[in-house]
Formats: structure tokens, sequence, C-alpha cells
């Protein structure tokens, strides 16, 4: 993920910044608790298509992404 274009973008629903996580290649917003997808090297930023991120997933990424 671009580190320039992952810092201009920001969570759809929520305007807070977005983590990214290489292993789902995702783009994470903690306060919305949804993941969004990344096709083709292209973030798919639409609420409808983010997936929920469930309560075991919201506590590790708190812990990785609110770290640094």
């Amino acid at each position: 993920m671009n580190k320039n274009l992952l810092n201009m973008l920001v969570c759809p629903v929520t305007k807070s910044k977005l983590y990214y996580n290489k292993d789902t290649n995702e783009l994470v917003s903690l306060p919305a608790r949804l993941a969004f997808k990344i096709e083709d090297d292209i973030p798919v930023m639409l609420e409808s298509e983010a997936r929920q991120i469930n309560s075991d997933e919201y506590e590790k990424y708190k812990k990785i992404f609110y770290k640094k």
C-alpha cells in the first residue's frame, strides 16, 4: 500500500484514520469497526462493501495500531 495514498485516505463513515493490514490487504477503521478491501491496488471505500470487524479482531487491531 502506497504510504502517501494511505495518509490521504480516511474512513468514509467516521472520517477517521485508516490503518493498513498487510496480512489481509485491507484498510481498517477502528472507530467504524470496518475493514475495507483493496483490489488491484485500489481501496474499495464503500461502506456496503466493507467487512465488519468482530470483537476479537478489534481488540487485536487496537493493540497493534494504537501503540504507534
